[in-house]
């Protein structure tokens, strides 16, 4: 059975600083197609930035983002899973708070960022191996 660490492992995960500007943050997070990036003072996990708080934080309140800083309009202290979380728990944590990306952490160490879009194509191949393989046994069955 996989654990929530299998689908980001040796995955490049972009990171932004707490004194980038929106502006800095969004263009990188368009160029690499992320919905969300982790926010680290040093090494250390301390927010998460969202298309979300984008629109929420910025665009409707009005800040102008060439020079509103990510740290005044992250969310603060994201929930964070560990390496070893199953794949089910992950899911039901994004549904219960209504967010599709969760950081993986080791204490406050970032280890990678999940998208729900990274479990879903997770289940979608193993159900596509599912299938591969019963229709393997029933081409195979001898007819009785």
């Amino acid at each position: 059975m996989a654990v929530i660490y299998d689908l980001i492992r040796g995955q490049d995960t972009y990171r932004a600083n707490l004194q980038q500007t929106v502006f800095e943050l969004a263009q990188a997070m368009v160029e690499r197609n992320i919905g969300a990036v982790p926010v680290l003072r040093g090494s250390e996990l301390v927010g998460i930035f969202s298309e979300r708080d984008l629109m929420k934080r910025v665009v409707v309140a009005g800040r102008d983002p060439l020079t509103t800083r990510v740290l005044e309009v992250m969310t603060d202290d994201p929930l964070t899973v560990g390496p070893q979380e199953s794949l089910e728990t992950c899911m039901m944590l994004m549904r219960r708070h209504g967010f599709r990306h969760i950081p993986i952490c080791d204490g406050k160490l970032l280890l990678g960022m999940v998208s729900l879009r990274d479990i879903m194509l997770h289940d979608l191949s193993e159900k596509d191996e599912e299938v591969r393989m019963m229709r393997a046994y029933i081409q195979t069955t001898p007819e009785i």
